[in-house]
């Protein structure tokens, strides 16, 4: 059974596990990063697309969430932006909508405050005389409309470039590498992969389990058992519907049970999500549900009555959150990080993350692990260094790992 080493161990070729394997490599550790199936093949590539501070977490109170959201927003900016764009983001105001003008105000303004109050936190009333103009947005009880701006990407597209950025650095990346299990001996970690119809043996320092929905799955195969969370999958479908969205992003509150949900431009057609519906089960099995493809639609017709309702794609991705009470829309955002020995870890599992936050939950990441890192020369900062354009690369070498 060939036998490899490595200072670190990344599992799962997501955004947060592609973003702590940069960080790694960036740092000059020597990392490998395994994903049983391709770069964002999972919730990754089945998100909002959006790059944003997360102007509804002010209504539960998560402002340092909020905070590191638009500084990591203001960084990505900068360094892909040939990935990430700042668009139009449009709240409409009705008559019945949850939220008062006066509310919706403060909250822009604190939302605008903790951007640094800079060019792009302002926002501003869009007047009466251009209401027509905003994509066919039902005028009838319409009493005001809002416009900040946010950030919009291709999801899979901007995991790409940072698996492609950490190769750069020096990480080795394998993808089609099923992770089977591992054992503990010592101060390190025998890990056995699936590549290639071959099983080989990694020894590590460090494990970080960065699988998503499967990482309690994955956690399954190691002795001893590292510690686990338990969290709560919870499905959001997203639906690809005909005719474009010319203006920009629409912040809409959907009126069957007041969650936001976002309708927007995406490649020449409109997007329109997302959903929450709690899920069990193998995550690979996630799809749409009529149910909420249906409500979605309803979404649609309820502010753009007079748009295309041709459905020409759907597609569910998998939000891990804590478990707890209540509805999934008021659950924590915040990442989660579980390691197995708080004073010095040599394995950690993340759960959940934000799109937006990747770099932040690396951050985090190497700073949990850094008693057990060995000395080493950084090489670069990813919060200056500049993504490369979205790749083609075989990542799988022609032999080992």
């Amino acid at each position: 059974m060939p036998l490899d080493t490595t200072t670190a161990l990344v599992i799962g070729a997501g955004i947060q596990g592609a973003g702590i394997t940069q960080a790694l490599a960036a740092a000059g550790h020597e990392v490998l990063l395994v994903e049983r199936s391709a770069i964002a093949a999972g919730t990754s590539s089945r998100s909002s697309k959006l790059i944003h501070g997360g102007l509804r977490y002010l209504e539960n109170l998560q402002f340092s969430l909020v905070a590191e959201s638009l500084t990591e927003r203001r960084t990505l900016l900068k360094i892909a932006p040939h990935l990430v764009r700042l668009v139009p983001f449009y709240i409409p105001i009705y008559s019945q909508t949850t939220r008062s003008r006066l509310q919706i105000r403060a909250g822009l303004s604190l939302y605008a405050l903790l951007g640094g109050l800079g060019e792009d936190s302002r926002y501003r009333s869009i007047p009466r005389p251009d209401w027509e103009s905003l994509d066919g947005l039902q005028t009838e009880g319409l009493k005001g409309v809002y416009c900040y701006q946010d950030g919009q990407t291709d999801d899979a597209a901007l995991c790409r470039a940072v698996t492609a950025s950490a190769a750069e650095l020096g990480a080795r990346v394998a993808l089609g590498a099923e992770v089977l299990g591992g054992e503990r001996r010592s101060d390190r970690w025998l890990v056995r992969l699936r590549l290639n119809d071959e099983v080989l043996e990694v020894d590590t320092r460090l494990v970080i389990n960065a699988a998503g929905p499967w990482a309690n799955s994955v956690l399954n195969g190691f002795a001893p058992a590292p510690r686990r969370r338990e969290v709560e999958l919870v499905g959001g479908t997203h639906i690809e519907v005909e005719g474009a969205m010319e203006r920009g992003i629409y912040y809409a509150e959907a009126p069957t049970d007041r969650r936001a949900v976002f309708v927007m431009p995406w490649r020449g057609h409109t997007l329109v999500g997302t959903t929450e519906t709690p899920f069990s089960g193998d995550p690979s099995k996630v799809s749409p549900e009529s149910e909420e493809v249906d409500y979605l639609l309803g979404v649609l017709d309820h502010y753009f009555p007079d748009h295309s309702r041709e459905v020409l794609d759907a597609w569910a991705g998998l939000r891990v959150l804590p478990k707890g009470d209540g509805r999934a829309f008021r659950r924590s955002r915040e990442v989660i990080l579980s390691p197995d020995d708080e004073r010095r870890p040599s394995f950690v599992t993340v759960y959940g993350g934000k799109l937006t936050g990747y770099r932040a939950t690396a951050a985090r990441v190497l700073t949990l692990l850094q008693g057990n890192l060995p000395e080493a020369q950084a090489k670069a900062d990813t919060s200056t260094l500049l993504l490369p354009p979205d790749p083609h690369l075989d990542l799988v070498p022609e032999t080992g790992v």
